[in-house]
Formats: C-alpha cells, sequence, structure tokens
C-alpha cells in the first residue's frame, strides 16, 4: 500500500495547522449516532472581539453550486468580522443564526446603536451519510464547537467533516500550514478544507479502483486560508483564485455539481469597527513578492486536502450507507 505522505519541498508550521497562524483557533462538535453524522467546525480568526476589531479578508466562488451566507458583504467591504462556520447544506441557516447569537452576547450595540453583523458560514453535502433531512444541528451544538476551539484540533470524519466524501474516500477536516520568509521574518499560511468532492479514477496519488463508469463529479470542498502576511481584499482574493491548482494537483476537474469556494483571511492588520481617526495607516506586501504566498497557500491547501483523507476513518451512516477510509480502501484493494 505504501506510506500516506504528502510531499513538499516547503517549510511546514510548528503543528502543521492552520492554527500556526498566531491567534487562530479551530473547534468542532461532531454528531455520530447511526443516520445522523454530521457536525459543525468553527474557525476563529482571533482570541478577541472580532466584530470590534475585523480582519482583512476576500473569497472566492470557483463554482457556485453552493449554499454559503455571508460572502456578498465579505466582497464589498473586504472585511471580515465573524468566525467562519461550517456545517452541511440544510443547517446553514440554524448555525449562521447560532453564530450571530454568539457574536451579540459580547456587543450589546449591534442592531441597536450601530448596524447588524455579518456572519460567515460554509456548507457541503453530507447527505449520502448523514439524514440531512433531518435537520439534527442544533444552536447549542455551533456553541460547544466555539467552547472547543484551540490551537489544536482533530481531523478527519470530525465536526462538519463527519459525513464527507472525498475521491470515493472518507474525506472530511484538513488542514496544514507553511513558513515563508519575507524581509527576513517568517511568516505562516494556513489552510483548512472541508473535503467533499471528487472521483476514485481520477485521484491522482493512489489508483482507487471504480466499478462505475459514467459517475459524475457533484461534491463540494470549502477552503479557508489564513495568514499573518499583510495583505489587502484584492490580494487575498488573487490567493484564493489559486485554489483551483491545488484541486487539479489531486485530480478533481470540479464538476457541475461541486461547489467549491476559497475564503481566506490575514491577521496583520486590525480594522476598527468604530474610527478614531479617518484614516488608517495598514501594511501590506509588495505584489512583486506575492508569489511566495501563491505557492506556500496553494501547497498548504493541496495537503489540507490529503490530509482529510489520510485522518479519515471508515463510518457506516445513513441507511446502512458506507464510506470507506483511504487506508482500508487501498488495504482492501492490495487483497483482492
Amino acid at each position: 500500500m505504501g506510506t500516506l505522505l504528502y510531499k513538499t519541498k516547503l517549510i511546514r508550521g510548528k503543528r502543521n495547522l492552520i492554527t500556526d497562524v498566531p491567534g487562530v483557533k479551530v473547534g468542532h462538535i461532531t454528531l455520530s449516532d447511526h443516520n445522523i453524522q454530521t457536525g459543525v467546525t468553527v474557525i476563529l480568526p482571533r482570541t478577541d472581539n472580532i466584530f470590534q476589531n475585523k480582519y482583512v479578508g476576500a473569497f472566492q466562488v470557483i463554482n457556485g453550486f453552493g449554499k454559503s451566507m455571508g460572502l456578498v458583504q465579505l466582497d464589498e467591504l473586504g472585511t471580515l468580522e465573524s468566525p467562519i462556520a461550517l456545517t452541511n447544506t440544510l443547517s446553514v441557516g440554524t448555525v449562521a443564526q447560532a453564530v450571530v447569537k454568539w457574536m451579540l452576547k459580547d456587543n450589546e450595540d449591534i442592531g441597536t446603536t450601530t448596524g447588524t453583523i455579518n456572519v460567515v458560514v460554509g456548507e457541503c453535502n453530507d447527505g449520502y451519510l448523514n439524514d440531512i433531512r433531518g435537520c439534527h444541528i442544533k444552536e447549542e451544538h455551533v456553541f460547544e464547537a466555539f467552547q472547543n476551539a484551540d490551537e489544536h484540533f482533530e481531523e478527519g470524519a470530525v465536526g462538519a467533516g463527519r459525513g464527507m466524501t472525498c475521491f470515493g474516500a472518507k474525506g472530511g477536516i484538513g488542514s496544514a500550514s507553511r513558513i515563508i520568509t519575507i524581509d527576513h521574518k517568517g511568516y505562516h499560511v494556513g489552510s483548512l478544507v472541508l473535503t467533499n468532492f471528487g472521483l476514485k479514477k481520477d485521484f491522482t496519488y493512489h489508483d482507487l479502483k471504480s466499478e462505475d463508469i459514467e459517475e459524475i463529479e457533484k461534491g463540494s470542498i470549502m477552503m479557508v486560508l489564513a495568514t499573518d502576511v499583510p495583505l489587502d481584499a484584492r490580494q487575498l482574493k488573487r490567493v484564493c483564485r489559486r485554489m483551483p491548482i491545488a484541486l487539479g494537483r489531486l485530480g478533481s476537474y470540479m464538476g457541475n455539481g461541486s461547489g467549491d469556494i476559497a475564503i481566506a483571511f490575514s491577521t496583520a492588520n486590525t480594522i476598527p469597527h468604530y474610527a478614531n481617526e479617518e484614516i488608517l495607516n495598514v501594511k501590506t506586501l509588495h505584489e512583486s513578492k506575492i508569489d511566495k504566498v501563491f505557492r506556500a497557500a496553494i501547497d498548504a491547501c493541496e495537503e489540507a486536502i490529503f490530509s482529510s483523507l489520510v485522518h479519515g476513518e471508515t463510518v457506516i451512516g445513513r441507511n446502512g450507507n458506507t464510506t470507506l477510509c483511504l487506508k482500508e480502501m487501498l488495504a482492501n484493494q492490495e487483497k483482492e
């Protein structure tokens, strides 16, 4: 079967997780009970109040077959003012409402003396393994995911990734990070993905046997990128636009029914909600040096996808539907 390792020429972060970017935390809540195989994953961009102290953010819709929330304002203003939450397709509304309530408890000014809150929620369809019609995600699950947020977190069939499938094997949550040097200083580029896409026959790393001749790719992926490199919203969008390269390296052609979205934020500059001064002083990377970020982000995203497969576990879900983990799938092929 060989060793399931992703090889890179770049330098990995200490944990090789998105949380190598200082201040970023990730939390999961996993629901696993026969027909219920789903969950929530939250990415906290900073440990203090993200509404009062916003970060620069951007996104790119690579293929728009998705039901995400909060992207319109993110594109218009170029600032991220909430955690990023991931879940299954039919739970986006519930999760968004829970994130709103989470933000309201620490911000009495929201909706009274100032504007409302723009929360960002992404999704993939876990309906093969999960009873998605049951809408089993409740607001308290989201609150628990927030409570679980830490620099260390699990990958694989956990959180929002519990019921996901990637290249016919068990997908889910994956993460990776890279360190780059700019002006003799180390910076981090991290990725967290929710993988639910790809066909067995297209996976480039291993030959996965597929009995179906006329399969179509109809899954999705959410790609979240974090960095402490000072990038503006336009530059972050440029980084997001390059994420199809990571998908293509692994074998995805981003089919008609695949919702592929990249969201990115930089922790380098804080944009205060209330303006004490009319002019803000912010740092921005010189455009001629951005190739370092492109390379690191693509590499981290590719390994994050691979990591979601390596850390996966076989899941038996709705009506007995089963998705094998990659290791078990390859082991079975060797026996045949």
